[in-house]
């Protein structure tokens, strides 16, 4: 783990301790029903704050497949760690991680189109021109891939109410 990852990870603990602390004060008081649970923008694992499970987002581009990153190449963007495979992965993503990160932040498409944040699984995706796609499902991606242009055109309608739900 690089120093910088661990001065983060050093930071996040003693955010959560903080928290952890006030809701308890609170707790008496909050009735928050199990349904009214907040998601992060971007699928990630809530123990490693790793995105996509530590996968490499641009190995789906130069390798077309899921390729696992490395802990030596990381980078912190958007509130999540990313992996890579190589420093020039991790230098073309910081370049542009508006092109490699998976569209709707690693939520499935076709939950996104029925209005719901459902995290995609890195070993069923889908390049769509130059964008990455990741999926809950085959069945998912099934579906998608037979009505592409109109469960696309829904799911780009549907993100900004979707995204509303997800904690920043």
């Amino acid at each position: 783990m690089t120093a910088a990852r661990q001065k983060q990870m050093r930071r996040g603990i003693a955010r959560i301790g903080g928290r952890l602390a006030g809701l308890i004060l609170l707790a008496p008081w909050l009735a928050v029903p199990p349904a009214a649970a907040l998601t992060e923008r971007i699928v990630a694992n809530w123990h490693t704050g790793l995105a996509m499970d530590g996968y490499d987002p641009v190995g789906y581009f130069t390798d077309q497949k899921p390729v696992p990153g490395n802990a030596d190449f990381e980078a912190y963007y958007a509130g999540v760690v990313w992996r890579f495979s190589n420093p020039g992965n991790r230098a073309a993503f910081l370049e542009r991680p508006d092109i490699y990160m998976p569209q709707f932040g690693g939520y499935d498409p076709i939950g996104v189109v029925l209005g719901r944040a459902v995290a995609g699984n890195v070993d069923v995706w889908l390049i769509v021109g130059t964008r990455l796609y990741l999926f809950h499902d085959e069945g998912r991606r099934e579906k998608f891939v037979a009505d592409m242009e109109r469960l696309l055109a829904e799911a780009e309608r549907q993100w900004p109410s979707v995204l509303h739900t997800l904690s920043p």
